[in-house]
């Protein structure tokens, strides 16, 4: 077993990432896939996938949820916290500023010239993610065949995520019982000798607490501290207010909205734009380009909406003060329950991880989330050599996303600088060629 990070170690690792989480969901996973998995062997392959498809069932932001899983699998609740919540801090902060900087002064060109580079470098790190996750994840045929069809079924007919995964569970459990050899949970070869990583199956503490007993607590102490700040508010302010409005909309789509933060931004562009009419429609599209382009989940795009909602129907406070406290709340219901499913649900995962059947189920689900996932990196893709405004076609962000690409490939160019040199040379195109 590889040495245990100590909490502080944890600590520094979950802040550094909360500041370089670019990309909305495909390349958070990426990064957090090539960071803990190859480069600190914190966690093996197959536990992280198995992870990432338990979350994936989940409403809410998938990579966050991941983040506070393999953070809880480290250090307990504590680690699950603390993963979690430096997850979204960064960006919390970065667009609360930049919602206060679009609401008082409107669009913000040097930033967004800033933000315009980072495009084309989520869009290599994804391609990347893309092809070393399928490179060890469809061994064979039959997996490939499942990720093939899950990209057809999500990308050209538009079956919704969910049915996706459950539809590929079922086949993974059907062929781990009639044919086990073509649907093994992912892992290892024989022949490939394994490495040493620090969560292992021996941290059965992990999976003790597996039990209803254990939900019902977690449930009881998470319930209340969701609703609190709506409660507090709607004494405050009155039942009818725009925050309560908020809370309460954002709340349900924190359970209601699964298949990840694309999910949610749809149902709430929905409510917010035509049946509430809190927002026009190009003032949300503003809000996504803003959430695309600063670190942390894309769900943060919420907060956008719950502070300009609020800005603009202040009801008698300052417009500064009632969008912080709105993008604030927002970000808080969104987030709370996050926590919640993980610590009440994810021992049982641990608990049946290496149930044969349910291990082939996982297996499947896993090369359907290859394809889910190139799903992703072609949609984001289109939309940045796409783009709605400017030129039909983006020469630019198309050459710095080869360039990155093959940097990452050949010289093993760190992520780190690949998204600042992109970053920066984006914004030198912007200023120089418009």
């Amino acid at each position: 077993m590889a040495e245990q990070p100590s909490f502080r170690e944890a600590l520094r690792y979950w802040f550094r990432l909360g500041w370089i989480s670019f990309g909305g969901p495909a390349g958070q996973i990426a990064i957090m896939h090539k960071d803990l998995v190859e480069r600190r062997n914190w966690i093996p392959e197959d536990h992280f996938l198995q992870a990432l498809n338990f979350c994936m069932l989940l409403p809410g932001p998938e990579a966050q949820q991941l983040a506070t899983y393999i953070g809880w699998l480290l250090h307990g609740t504590r680690g699950g916290i603390v993963a979690g919540v430096l997850f979204v801090l960064p960006a919390v902060f970065i667009l609360w500023g930049l919602s206060w900087l679009y609401a008082a002064f409107g669009t913000i060109p040097a930033i967004s010239a800033l933000f315009y580079g980072l495009k084309p470098a989520v869009a290599a790190i994804v391609a990347e993610a893309v092809i070393r996750i399928g490179k060890k994840s469809l061994k064979n045929a039959a997996l490939v065949c499942l990720a093939v069809a899950a990209f057809i079924g999500i990308f050209f007919l538009h079956v919704p995520f969910p049915a996706i995964v459950f539809a590929s569970g079922a086949v993974g459990y059907l062929g781990g019982r009639f044919f086990p050899a073509r649907f093994a949970a992912v892992g290892q070869s024989p022949s490939t000798p394994a490495e040493v990583y620090v969560i292992t199956d021996e941290m059965t503490s992990r999976r003790s607490s597996a039990g209803w007993g254990h939900v019902l607590k977690v449930v009881a102490i998470c319930l209340p501290l969701w609703f609190a700040p709506v409660a507090a508010l709607g004494l405050w302010r009155g039942w009818d207010d725009i925050f309560v409005q908020i809370g309460l909309l954002f709340s349900k789509a924190a359970v209601v909205t699964f298949g990840g933060a694309y999910a949610v931004l749809a149902y709430v562009g929905q409510q917010a734009v035509q049946h509430r009419g809190w927002l026009e429609p190009e003032q949300m599209m503003d809000g996504l380009g803003l959430a695309e382009t600063t670190p942390g989940p894309l769900i943060m795009v919420t907060q956008f909406v719950g502070y300009l909602a609020s800005y603009l129907h202040a009801g008698g406070l300052a417009p500064a003060l009632a969008g912080a406290i709105g993008g604030l709340l927002t970000t808080w219901v969104t987030f709370v329950p996050c926590f919640m499913w993980i610590f009440a649900f994810a021992p049982f995962i641990e608990r049946v991880r290496k149930n044969a059947r349910l291990g082939a189920a996982l297996s499947a689900v896993t090369a359907a989330v290859v394809g889910v996932v190139l799903n992703l990196f072609v949609v984001f893709t289109r939309h940045m050599l796409f783009p709605e405004v400017g030129p039909h076609f983006d020469w630019f962000a198309l050459a710095a996303a080869a360039t990155a690409f093959i940097g990452m490939q050949r010289w093993k160019w760190g992520m780190i600088p690949v998204i600042i040199g992109s970053a920066l040379a984006g914004g030198a195109w912007k200023w120089f060629v418009g």
